[in-house]
């Protein structure tokens, strides 16, 4: 009874008609976001990051959330119409989408993935209501062995769950955990690998680094290796509701991917991404006819779709609950709160229960937006999808700017977002993904102070991560991780699920 009081609570907070605006502005950005391929969620977040300043902390959390699961609905609309993943965790939609379309059934596939995100959207805030007090609690025993424990488990994961080498992505947490530490030591007050340069004293700004890792480098790899041409479908649909034959099709592979999702959302390192590769992995291997998948099997558009928006919604649980970001875009998230003032973590059930359940209660409401939105607008979204790249990525790298310039007006701030770029643009020509490396950038000074609080503690023993049983337990964990990466039939298993075959 406490969870519909709390849910209660946080309905009527998000239910405001200020709330209610964001929610919509959010959802509808995110759409849109979803629609245009080249922007992403990642840097759309970076950029929009300056406007939430001067908004309620509660707003500005449910305008950026909207962004975040919104894009899930709106990749999936070019995915199936013009075979044009708008958003990463869409690409495994255009295999069976697409060919849906083709054999006219666009209105059937769109419907099925605008409801089964719905649905799984649903289930993911029922996750978030269920789970999150009970997190909350346990986070509270937590202390400084066991937050260290945790976070490396969180690093391990995001080398577990990092498309491509082992190799790369290990060298991308440690590149990520070095940027952490540049700045001034808190204890020692002594500036560390800042090679004599004022602007880092206070360390690498947040935002310079993921607009260039992600924004402006988007651009680039966009007007390196232009799109193909669209292929024109019409959208007038007389019936958008799939056949009761397709209807039976879809539900079970809903259900599953809704159920994978959910896990997968919550797990350090997870996402959308990984929920939906898969989710369409395992509607494959347990199909009793695997050869109609890739030629417009209604399952691998339910599953993978259902199971981008579950994992959108549950990697929020991490981020509130233990205040660890479970992928890069929680960590803008969390980049968010500590602007308005709020630390992420178990507190904030406790200090600002309207945040919290507010939050959980207008992913709910997006949701059914998102549906509303959705449906009827198909016509206007695949119309934005003709306006031309070259008058699309000016407007981008102009909000770049701004975005960095708003922060801090110190030109800097603008070189060192060029750095970024150039760096990241070198990482992508080796092969080598930035996501990790934005964990580790987050979580590194974390780590550090946690490790350097519990050394203290113990007078320099180490053997406190191991005497407390929470460190113990998750130090176990991290092992077993590296025991996985280690074996070559798991390298071996890993690398075949990310093809997309």
């Amino acid at each position: 009874m406490e969870v519909f009081e709390h849910l209660a609570t946080g309905f009527m907070a998000a239910g405001s008609l200020e709330n209610l605006m964001f929610c919509l502005i959010g959802t509808v950005l995110g759409t849109l976001i979803g629609v245009l391929p080249g922007i992403g969620p990642i840097p759309a977040l970076a950029i929009l990051l300056p406007i939430t300043f001067g908004l309620d902390p509660l707003s500005s959390l449910i305008m950026l959330a909207g962004i975040y699961y919104g894009a899930q609905y709106g990749g999936s609309t070019t995915s199936i119409l013009v075979n044009m993943p708008g958003e990463a965790s869409s690409v495994v939609t255009c295999i069976e989408g697409h060919q849906m379309a083709r054999k006219g059934r666009a209105g059937a596939a769109l419907a099925i993935a605008a409801l089964g995100s719905f649905f799984a959207g649903t289930v993911g805030t029922v996750f978030i209501a269920a789970f999150g007090p009970p997190l909350a609690s346990i986070a509270q025993q937590f202390n400084s062995p066991d937050y260290f424990a945790l976070m490396l488990l969180g690093l391990v994961m995001a080398i577990v769950l990092a498309h491509g080498s082992v190799l790369k992505a290990v060298a991308m947490v440690l590149m990520g955990l070095l940027l952490g530490l540049v700045g001034t030591d808190i204890n020692t007050g002594l500036t560390r690998y800042t090679f004599s340069l004022s602007g880092l004293w206070e360390g690498i700004d947040f935002l310079p680094l993921v607009l260039g890792l992600f924004g402006i480098v988007e651009i680039i790899r966009n007007l390196e290796n232009p799109p193909p041409p669209r292929e024109t479908i019409s959208t007038r649909m007389r019936d958008l509701w799939p056949n009761k034959q397709e209807f039976r099709d879809s539900i079970p592979a809903v259900l599953r991917g809704t159920g994978l999702g959910s896990i997968l959302g919550i797990l350090p390192g997870g996402g959308a991404v990984l929920a939906s590769f898969a989710s369409y992995t395992l509607e494959k291997k347990i199909s009793k006819n695997p050869r109609k998948f890739g030629h417009g099997a209604v399952e691998g558009v339910a599953g993978p779709e259902s199971a981008n928006n579950a994992a959108a919604q549950t990697s929020f649980i991490p981020l509130l609950t233990l205040g660890i970001p479970s992928n890069p875009i929680m960590a803008i998230m969390m980049g968010a709160m500590i602007i308005q003032g709020i630390q992420p973590g178990a507190a904030v059930m406790t200090t600002r229960p309207d945040l919290f359940w507010g939050m959980v209660a207008s992913m709910w409401i997006g949701n059914l937006m998102l549906v509303v939105i959705n449906l009827p607008m198909i016509g206007i979204w695949v119309k934005l999808l003709s306006v031309p790249y070259r008058l699309l990525y000016p407007a981008i790298l102009l909000f770049c700017a701004i975005g960095v310039y708003s922060t801090s007006t110190e030109p800097f701030m603008m070189v060192l977002m060029i750095v970024f770029t150039v760096f990241g643009y070198v990482l992508h020509k080796l092969g080598c993904e930035p996501a990790p490396m934005v964990l580790g950038f987050i979580l590194g000074p974390l780590m550090e102070e946690n490790l350097r609080r519990s050394l203290v503690i113990s007078r320099g023993n180490p053997s406190i991560f191991i005497d407390r049983p929470i460190s113990a337990t998750l130090l176990v964990a991290t092992l077993l991780m590296i025991g996985l990466i280690v074996l070559p039939q798991f390298r071996k298993t890993r690398e075949e699920a990310f093809q997309e075959e």
